[in-house]
C-alpha cells in the first residue's frame, strides 16, 4: 500500500532495511521504523494543531504502543497519550507517559480504575452509566473530581466491528440529570469514532456523520446547562486533516497512523508526513512455483501488494505479495514467484501492530547517514533483548 511512496520519499530507510537484515542485526517479521522522520512528521501534525488551538494526544497502538516515541513525543510538546485500551494505558504508566485520554475505545475495567484515577488522567472516556458510577465511586476514594468525556452516536453513524458503544442523543438528557447527582464525577467532553476518513470518491479527508451527532451533541448538553470544554474527533488526524477541521469547534486530535505517515491518503500522494515504516522479512523457502516469507505482522486491512525481493535495494526484485486468508494463522506470506531462499523482503502496508506477534525495530540516525538501532521492542511495547 505504502511501498511505491516509501521509495520515493524514504528510500533510505528501505536501503537499511537491506543492510541490516543481511547482517543479521534484523529478524524477520519486524517493522523497522524511521525514527528521525516519525519524530518530524509529528512536528508538523503538532505545529498544525497549536496554529489551530487544537490539543494533540498521540496515539500508539499502531506502532506497538512504543515507550521511547512516546517520550520523544512528549518532549516534543504534546500534551500526552490517548490509550485505545487498558492495557496500553498501564503501558504508558510504566514509563510515566501523561495519559490525556483513557478508554478512548475500550472502558477501563472496574479492577482498575482506582489505579487509573491514582495515577491521574485528564478525561475518562464512558458510554455506560455504570462505568460513570464506578469512577464517581474511585474520585471519592481519591477525593478528586474527574472529566467524563461521553461517547455519543446516532442511527446513521459508522460505527465499526468491535467497537458498538455509545450513548443515543435522545439519552443525553436522562443520562445529564444523573450525572448531576454524583458529586465526583462531571462531564466535560465529547467523542466519537471516525469523525474523519478518506473518501474515495471526493479524493480527500471529509467529515463522517459522526462528526454531525458530535456537535449536536454539544448543543443539546449546553441547553442543559453542561459546559463542554473538550470536542475530541479522532480518526486519521494529520496535516492534512486539521485543513478540514477548521471550519468547526474541535478541541482535541488523536494523531496515530498520521505520525509514521500511512493514513490512506498518504498512500496517494506526498503529503507533510512521510511515509517511515516498513515490514521486514526474509524468504523461507519455494513450493510449487511461489515463495513463501516468514509472518507474523499480518494485518487484516493491511492492502499489501507488492514486496521487494533481494539483498539490496539495487539488486532486488518487485514481486506481487499473496496474503494468508483471515481464517488462518499468518505463519508465511506468500509471493508470486519463486526466490532466493535467505533474501531480505521488504514491504510497506497499512498496520497494527499491538495486534501483531511482530518486533518494533527503532532506527535513528538516517538523516545524517549514521545509522543506529535505538532499540528493539515487542509488540507491546517491551523491549527486547537478544543474548
Amino acid at each position: 500500500m505504502f511501498l511505491e511512496q516509501t521509495i520515493k520519499q524514504d528510500r533510505e530507510l528501505i536501503e537499511k532495511a537491506f543492510m541490516l537484515h543481511q547482517k543479521g542485526q534484523i529478524m524477520p517479521d519486524s517493522y523497522v521504523i524511521d525514527v528521525d522522520t516519525f519524530l518530524d512528521n509529528s512536528k508538523a501534525i503538532l505545529q498544525a494543531a497549536n496554529n489551530n488551538g487544537m490539543d494533540c494526544y498521540f496515539m500508539l497502538k499502531q506502532v506497538g504502543r512504543n515507550p521511547f516515541l512516546a517520550r520523544k513525543l512528549v518532549d516534543l510538546g504534546y500534551k500526552g497519550a490517548v490509550v485505545v485500551d487498558y492495557k496500553e494505558a498501564l503501558i504508558m504508566m510504566k514509563y510515566h507517559i501523561p495519559i490525556c485520554n483513557v478508554g478512548h475505545l475500550v472502558q477501563v475495567p472496574k479492577s482498575l480504575l482506582q489505579k487509573f484515577v491514582d495515577y491521574g488522567c485528564d478525561y475518562y472516556t464512558v458510554y455506560s452509566y455504570q462505568k460513570i458510577l464506578d469512577l464517581n465511586q474511585c474520585g471519592k476514594a481519591s477525593n478528586k473530581k474527574l472529566k467524563l468525556m461521553i461517547r455519543v452516536t446516532d442511527n446513521n453513524d459508522m460505527i465499526y466491528s468491535g467497537q458498538t458503544a455509545g450513548f443515543y442523543l435522545d439519552q443525553l438528557k436522562e443520562l445529564v440529570n444523573k450525572v448531576k447527582e454524583l458529586d465526583y464525577v462531571e462531564i466535560k467532553g465529547l467523542t466519537s469514532f471516525p469523525c474523519f476518513l478518506y473518501d474515495e470518491s471526493l479524493e480527500k479527508i471529509a467529515a463522517t456523520n459522526n462528526l454531525k451527532t458530535l456537535l449536536k451533541a454539544k448543543e443539546i448538553l449546553e441547553s442543559l446547562g453542561i459546559n463542554i470544554d473538550n470536542i475530541n474527533a479522532p480518526s486519521t488526524s494529520s496535516v492534512e486533516t486539521i485543513k478540514e477541521m477548521q471550519p468547526y469547534p474541535i478541541n482535541s486530535i488523536e494523531p496515530g497512523h498520521g505520525l509514521s505517515g500511512t493514513t490512506p491518503l498518504h498512500a496517494l500522494q506526498q503529503c507533510a508526513e512521510k511515509p517511515c515504516v516498513v515490514y521486514v522479512s526474509e524468504v523461507s523457502h519455494n513450493f510449487d512455483g511461489l515463495a513463501y516469507c516468514y509472518g507474523g505482522g499480518h494485518y487484516r486491512r493491511s492492502h499489501v501488494k507488492n514486496a521487494l525481493v533481494g539483498k539490496t535495494i539495487e539488486d532486488c526484485k518487485k514481486v506481487n505479495v499473496i496474503v494468508p486468508t483471515d481464517e488462518s494463522i499468518d505463519y508465511h506470506f506468500g509471493l508470486s514467484e519463486n526466490c532466493q531462499e535467505n533474501d531480505t523482503v521488504i514491504m510497506a502496508f497499512r498496520f497494527q501492530i499491538f495486534v501483531t506477534r511482530s518486533n518494533v525495530v527503532l532506527l535513528s540516525g538516517l538523516k545524517s547517514n549514521n545509522p543506529k538501532i535505538e532499540g528493539i521492542y515487542n509488540s507491546l511495547g517491551d523491549e527486547v533483548k537478544y543474548e
